[in-house]
């Protein structure tokens, strides 16, 4: 009965050292729960605020969005939408792209030399020394402006003789037929004439010769040379006190307001060039209108090839002797093709042409990249693009300009 006694004892015993260690155990457990409940807990929270933040965020976007919108841009698009407003003011025309005929044009490389025709050269006709320079390098002068003065031994002689047959020349004239010989008054006569001519012959010009008859200037054996033309000197190559032989240039003058462009190119293509025909002349900078003025008909002995020579208007002396240049020429061929005006088609930000398509609401344009051919009388020669298309052809500059506004690049790849 004891033992049994004693059984029960250590029994409940045990099973309360037990009961004892779960409940040491169960608060660590206790404590871990309640972390992973309180991290579950805060996960709800963060993506709670996560998923609000991206709902806010898509809110914003959208007002963006909305804001570009209603200012016109389309950024995924690169298109522009313009209100009649801005249509009228900016004074934009859209027209509907159509095939015509246009000209086949060549390519040529040329030089810039002086018109010939519009340039002399200042030089004088007898042995002389230079006494004074009245225009230097680089000036303008004006017809019948003084440019240097010279100095001869026969301008001298001729200057003698002319006062001595002007005097006996009045002497005869006055006494008339009635008492002088017929022969005599025809001598006198003669030598004057004769004078008269040689002191012109040797430079003298009408005014000079007035002024020594009439003032009776001495017979110093000075004169003077004069612009025969308006122009720039170009060269002056003497210095006051040199002696010049007759026919030693002095100076080049130039009138630079129209300027001569030899072209070089191949005698097959020489035979479709006709005078007259429109041109276009270019540098880097440049791009002038121009004229074929003159077609050699010789070839070039070392190049084998022809010249064709082209007239531009140079009033802002913008071209000048020695440089080298671009031409394209229009020839007498013809085909069909598309055309724009030159103002229609523009540089895009990396440096390719672009034209400007309306889409499909009115005012609303995108900007597409076309391949330029060539230009011609003003128009620009296209490919890349379908007839029919409906694009600028007015007020271009504008809409590029709109565009740009928005930051977009504009590709069409």
């Amino acid at each position: 009965m004891i033992r049994l006694l004693l059984i029960s004892l250590i029994s409940v015993s045990l099973v309360s050292l037990a009961a004892g260690n779960d409940n040491k155990e169960n608060p660590a457990h206790s404590t871990k729960s309640h972390k992973e409940n309180k991290t579950h807990q805060d996960d709800e929270h963060h993506g709670a605020k996560k998923e609000k933040a991206h709902n806010d965020h898509d809110d914003h976007s959208d007002d963006e969005h909305h804001d570009k919108k209603e200012s016109g841009h389309n950024e995924e698009a690169g298109t522009i939408h313009l209100n009649p407003e801005q249509m009228k003011m900016a004074n934009i025309v859209v027209s509907t792209l159509q095939q015509s005929e246009a000209i086949i044009t060549t390519r040529a490389p040329g030089e810039v030399i002086l018109n010939d025709y519009r340039t002399i050269k200042i030089s004088p006709r007898i042995n002389s020394q230079i006494i004074k320079r009245h225009a230097k390098l680089g000036d303008e002068v004006v017809e019948g402006q003084i440019l240097v003065t010279l100095s001869s031994v026969e301008v001298a002689e001729a200057q003698g003789k002319l006062l001595l047959a002007d005097k006996e020349w009045k002497r005869v004239k006055k006494l008339g037929l009635k008492v002088v010989s017929a022969r005599r008054y025809l001598t006198a006569k003669i030598e004057y004439e004769k004078s008269y001519a040689s002191a012109k012959a040797f430079g003298m010009n009408n005014k000079e010769i007035n002024e020594l008859l009439v003032q009776k200037r001495s017979a110093d054996g000075s004169f003077n040379l004069f612009a025969k033309q308006a122009g720039r000197i170009l060269h002056d190559k003497f210095i006051v006190g040199q002696y010049v032989e007759a026919g030693y240039e002095l100076m080049l003058i130039s009138d630079e307001s129209t300027m001569w462009i030899e072209a070089r190119i191949t005698p097959e293509t020489a035979g479709k060039i006709k005078v007259g025909n429109s041109a276009v002349v270019m540098t880097d900078n440049l791009r002038l209108s121009a004229k074929v003025s003159q077609l050699h008909h010789t070839l070039d002995e070392t190049t084998r090839t022809s010249a064709v020579r082209i007239e531009v208007d140079n009033k802002d002396d913008l071209l000048h002797a020695g440089m080298f240049v671009s031409t394209i020429i229009e020839t007498n061929n013809k085909y069909t093709a598309l055309q724009l005006p030159e103002a229609a088609v523009l540089r895009s930000s990396d440096g390719d042409w672009q034209i400007f398509v309306e889409q499909d609401e009115a005012g609303e344009f995108k900007a597409v990249e076309v391949d330029v051919k060539h230009f011609s009388n003003g128009s620009a020669i296209i490919e890349g693009i379908k007839p029919g298309t409906r694009v600028v052809t007015q007020g271009a500059f504008f809409v590029q300009s709109e565009l740009a506004k928005g930051g977009f690049e504009i590709h069409n790849h």
